[in-house]
């Protein structure tokens, strides 16, 4: 008899004890993944992610998402960003109706004549900055310029001087190409340097009364480059809303992460005192968004996601490769957002209906979804966002705002 009361208080210890912990763990999954709280937001003066369809580093016609499974949808989202192009004032004119849908590249992802694509059509902007070697903010995705230029030197090893000598999406490159070949294109920098008009300059004659789009063409259209982040800003001029993307290259922290933090935001404070334009911002590091949390708690932050893997450390054999697997796995789980204490999330659209961005979604937090690239894709994800950034493809639903 005794030996059963014994077993029975054991096995009712072990529950407790089971229960206690399950509660523990769920409430500390809970504070991990917590974004800003709703009180926090009001206190601070955070303004909601603004609900328009944003346009994946601008309304382009070559670079990121422009691939073969997208082909079929893409036609007419290349067309959309020429023509807008060339109602900016971008390109070369040609006659209603004669448009070549194979020719050469108008707007190449994250360059000036897709953000003027983009304000065209009425998208938001999703765009990313970095840091060039004579430390000015310019608007570039990859660290190198190998996709989008063929050339593999790195951002942060050049000066924005040398960036303006380089074209994006060069000849023979045509519309809708995806990547230009690495060594396959010959830059002479002379005759690009003969040709091109500085982002200071441009930016001065864009501004000066009467220009017009003809002037804008001529100056820009011989070599479309790498813009500074502060030409951008004037070209959008708050007509639509923005969100700005740290990138930082590496897992850790350092001074020049820091360096491009306080210089994009000086420039985009700027930016809201002169035009009032709406931005947020959002970063992979969780670091960045911290930074945003201390310095501007007023700004909206987000903290950008993804499902990872998990890989066991043995698969690599310990060292590097396995903490970077590990933290992947982790920022996938938003095991980090304590840090950042984010009001959205942008997860990749084929995670949205994992637990922890339910979670956030739950506790108040904006999920935006990256990169959508079709309608089925949309149709897959919609009812786990609220705000979607897009390219290759034109959102039925936009085109109803639209009209």
């Amino acid at each position: 008899m005794a030996s059963r009361q014994a077993k029975a208080d054991g096995r009712h210890h072990l529950f407790k004890f089971v229960l206690r912990t399950g509660l523990l763990a769920v409430g500390a999954a809970a504070w991990v993944v917590s974004p800003r709280l709703a009180g926090t937001r009001r206190r601070d003066g955070v303004s909601a992610v603004p609900d328009v369809w944003y346009a994946h580093r601008g309304l382009h016609d070559a670079g990121s998402g422009l691939t073969a499974k997208y082909a079929e949808g893409s036609a007419e989202y290349v067309a959309l960003a020429r023509r807008m192009a060339r109602k900016a004032g971008y390109g070369a004119a040609v006659p209603e109706g004669t448009e070549d849908p194979m020719g050469p590249v108008i707007a190449p992802e994250n360059s000036l004549p897709a953000f003027a694509a983009a304000c065209e059509a009425g998208f938001g902007i999703e765009l990313d900055v970095r840091l060039t070697a004579d430390n000015k903010v310019v608007v570039a995705h990859d660290s190198t310029l190998a996709r989008v230029a063929g050339d593999r030197r790195r951002i942060a090893d050049l000066t924005y001087d040398d960036l303006c000598l380089i074209p994006l999406f060069p000849a023979p490159c045509k519309a809708g190409d995806v990547k230009v070949p690495v060594g396959g294109v010959v830059v002479d920098s002379k005759a690009a340097q003969d040709k091109t008009v500085t982002g200071d300059a441009a930016a001065t004659a864009g501004r000066q009364e009467g220009a017009g789009s003809a002037r804008r063409s001529s100056l820009q259209a011989d070599c479309v480059h790498v813009p500074l982040f502060a030409d951008v800003l004037e070209l959008v001029a708050g007509r639509v809303p923005i969100i700005v993307e740290y990138k930082i290259d590496h897992q850790g922290w350092d001074a020049r992460d820091r360096e491009l933090m306080e210089r994009g935001d000086t420039l985009l404070r700027d930016y809201e005192q002169r035009y009032g334009g709406p931005y947020v911002v959002e970063s992979f590091s969780p670091m960045a968004m911290r930074w945003y949390r201390n310095a501007h708690p007023q700004v909206a932050r987000g903290q950008l996601a993804g499902a990872a893997p998990f890989k066991p450390v043995l698969d690599h054999g310990g060292g590097r490769a396995s903490v970077d697997s590990a933290r992947a796995w982790l920022a996938g789980l938003l095991a980090f957002d304590w840090l950042s204490r984010p009001d959205f999330i942008a997860y990749n659209w084929h995670g949205g209906d994992s637990l922890p961005v339910h979670l956030a979604r739950r506790f108040g937090a904006t999920p935006v979804s990256w990169t959508v690239r079709s309608p089925d894709e949309l149709e897959q994800c919609e009812a786990d966002f609220d705000r979607h950034i897009f390219e290759a493809f034109v959102p039925s639903q936009a085109r109803l705002e639209q009209s």
